[in-house]
């Protein structure tokens, strides 16, 4: 586990520490033929080698060096100024993954997917996915008769989709307070919404804005704290 981390920190350090604003943009603007392409994956390797401190691990963090090229380079020849932000996060979750595979492979792990043969698991996975955009669309659905004018003619009222991610990201912070026991963090989240929204409702001066708001906050929670509940039900 020791390697794995100094990876990961390796990772970090040579992606988000030592890696100038400058080298990025050389690297989006000449792609390939970027030298700061090459020198980054190369002090990711070294950085890995520096941190296990195994003369015995430069075949490791060659490969570690080169994985994290090849990665870069498909990113960069492939972006675009409307896929940066998504492609930044794909470009972090596939060097989160080599990483891991390398260090199964150098510890001499084999991955299994039995962890897919354990209900408790796939109940798991099934709630979270189910808490995300189904939730949003029913809960859009369910209190779509109760839209005010207000919502629907002001486009700048607020940030494009803020409303539906914050939705999701409080059900699941809900949920996992809930199957954690962390029942006082679930009241802080709530009263920490309320004291954001409180300016802005008074703001407002509008009872109808002011009841959407609340009937679709406590729809949210109620449906994220049921779900809680019956995980903990039927996980036994």
């Amino acid at each position: 586990m020791i390697v794995l981390l100094k990876l990961l920190l390796a990772h970090l350090v040579a992606d988000f520490i030592v890696q100038p604003s400058s080298w990025i943009k050389a690297k989006e603007e000449k792609k390939l033929a970027a030298w700061q392409l090459y020198f980054h994956s190369f002090l990711h390797g070294l950085l890995a080698l520096l941190l296990v401190w195994d003369i015995n691990f430069w075949m490791w963090a060659l490969l570690f060096a080169f994985v994290h090229l090849a990665i870069d380079a498909f990113k960069i020849l492939i972006q675009k100024n409307n896929t940066k932000r998504v492609l930044f996060f794909i470009d972090q979750l596939l060097h989160f993954i080599s990483i891991y595979a390398i260090w199964l492979w150098y510890e001499g792990i084999y991955f299994s997917f039995s962890f897919l043969k354990s209900e408790k698991i796939i109940l798991l996975i099934t709630l979270i996915i189910f808490l995300t955009r189904p939730v949003s669309f029913a809960i859009k659905i369910f209190i779509s008769k109760w839209t005010p004018d207000t919502e629907a003619g002001d486009d700048t009222a607020s940030l494009q989709s803020a409303g539906k991610y914050i939705g999701i990201l409080e059900r699941l912070l809900v949920f996992i307070f809930m199957i954690t026991n962390e029942w006082q963090a679930v009241g802080f989240l709530l009263a920490a919404k309320s004291v954001f929204r409180f300016g802005n409702l008074q703001e407002a001066k509008d009872r109808k804005l002011t009841e959407y708001i609340l009937i679709g906050t406590l729809v949210s929670f109620g449906v994220a704290i049921l779900i809680g509940m019956l995980y903990q039900h039927l996980k036994g």
